[in-house]
């Protein structure tokens, strides 16, 4: 019933769908037989007055059944249900029964897995969770120079220079709303690395005496959730960063209109300070440009400069995006995975608008960089080449058919295949580059090529 009370995946892409702002007496009034004093004082937010400025309940029609089941089932069913959750959700840090058990239903049956990670590996994932950023400090001294850092911001200018002339250019957008965009891409803020202000563990308490590991990660589950209560009622924080140094991914904040890539990421094969230009355009360039381009994708386009949900799109505007944007719904839908399995090409949609804007701006900047240059063959391949491998290079996986059946159905980004072939076949730089023909299993003919921006 909890499950069939929640929203879907592709309902809950919808900006608008999980906003649903309250106060806390219309909360109340929405749950009536559910204590939310009682919880609230129980997790330490015992001024009330935090929620003066309301509360966004993502889901007022789970939280309705939830209300409803609190009186259908039984106090001993609720009990155990509660119980379970705590131990699933703690299982790989309690003995090997527990840490098995989830293994074999979680990796096993859901991913595929046939073995579990070594224990230094899984003992550093705990360190990782329990603070991430003392850890993040070490990585950084070792991995990140400063080097490195200007390079990636010198390669974001280039690319958010390359985005303002393909915006200027664009031929389904009027100026009102041209306008708007434009102020929204130069108010990008950029973080690149790590933060520059740490996070401070002395009030975490850790006992390797006379506490198990479990308790020990339970204290600084306590621990870091304290650090996001107190941020209630304060001001937005915003140099505040939602990564680890560590961590090989990158993210556009809607409501903060910022960009992040971690030192993490900033390593091979997305970053080579060895490699040419073409190569590191192709790879991080494009992570780069897939990260500017999600503020302008179907969802990040609802929100403004000051990362507020408003609509800034002329009617016409916003209809001529929709067509293009279907345009790409549809071609990933046609993707075959596996037996009868497709991509869900609305699930999708998002991140094969920033993928397929991304590549398009990174290629741009590189030709930018690379005027009045010498284009000398590398290992016997053009700049232009090269940049579509660097592309392809990075999304190089190797997953298992189970993990591969669970990707499809639940996560937002196409498996790595699809992104290379999904997004290459609009680009005719690529059939350019490689003599390529119409008519070519990778090359999209004129009528089923999308390109947005």
């Amino acid at each position: 019933r909890l499950a069939k009370a929640s929203m879907s995946r592709v309902d809950m892409r919808e900006a608008e769908a999980t906003y649903h702002l309250m106060t806390l007496e219309e909360l109340r009034s929405l749950t009536p037989d559910l204590s939310w004093d009682l919880i609230f004082n129980e997790i330490g937010l015992t001024d009330k007055s935090k929620f003066d400025k309301g509360i966004n309940v993502a889901q007022p029609e789970f939280f309705k059944e939830v209300n409803r089941l609190l009186t259908d089932v039984s106090i001993e069913d609720w009990k155990a249900y509660l119980k379970w959750n705590l131990v699933r959700s703690s299982a790989d840090k309690l003995s090997s029964d527990f840490a098995n058990a989830s293994f074999n239903f979680y990796s096993r049956v859901l991913r595929g897995t046939e073995q579990k990670q070594p224990r230094w590996k899984q003992s550093l994932e705990f360190v990782e969770s329990a603070m991430g950023e003392p850890l993040g400090q070490l990585f950084a001294e070792q991995k990140f120079t400063p080097q490195t850092k200007a390079k990636a911001l010198e390669m974001v200018a280039n690319i958010k220079e390359a985005f303002r002339v393909r915006l200027l250019a664009n031929e389904w957008m009027s100026d009102k709303t041209k306008k708007e965009a434009l102020k929204k891409l130069s108010t990008f803020e950029v973080k690149i690395g790590y933060t520059d202000k740490w996070k401070d563990y002395k009030s975490l308490d850790i006992d390797r005496t006379s506490l198990s590991l479990a308790e020990n990660l339970i204290s600084a589950t306590k621990h870091n959730m304290k650090l996001n209560l107190d941020k209630i009622g304060q001001p937005v924080e915003n140099a505040e960063w939602f990564m680890l140094p560590q961590t090989v991914n990158a993210s556009y904040s809607q409501s903060k209109n910022d960009i992040t890539f971690p030192a993490g990421i900033m390593q091979p094969p997305f970053y080579d300070p060895n490699a040419d230009d073409a190569m590191n355009y192709g790879s991080i360039g494009a992570v780069i440009g897939h990260e500017i381009t999600h503020g302008f994708d179907d969802q990040g386009r609802k929100y403004d400069a000051d990362g507020n949900l408003r609509d800034w799109w002329t009617e016409a505007d916003a209809k001529n995006f929709k067509i293009l944007a279907d345009k790409l719904v549809e071609q990933f839908n046609g993707y075959l995975v596996d037996d009868s399995l497709h991509i869900k090409g609305d699930l999708t949609l998002g991140e094969n608008i920033a993928d397929l804007g991304g590549m398009l701006v990174a290629y741009d900047a590189l030709q930018k960089t690379l005027e009045g240059k010498e284009r000398p063959l590398i290992d016997g391949f053009t700049p232009e080449q090269r940049f579509f491998l660097g592309f392809s290079q990075v999304w190089k996986v190797n997953t298992r058919p189970e993990a591969l059946r669970l990707q499809v159905n639940t996560d937002p980004h196409s498996p790595g295949r699809f992104r290379v072939i999904g997004t290459i076949s609009n680009v005719p730089a690529f059939m350019d580059a490689f003599n390529g023909k119409k008519g070519d299993p990778m090359i999209n003919n004129d009528e089923k090529r999308v390109v947005i921006w």
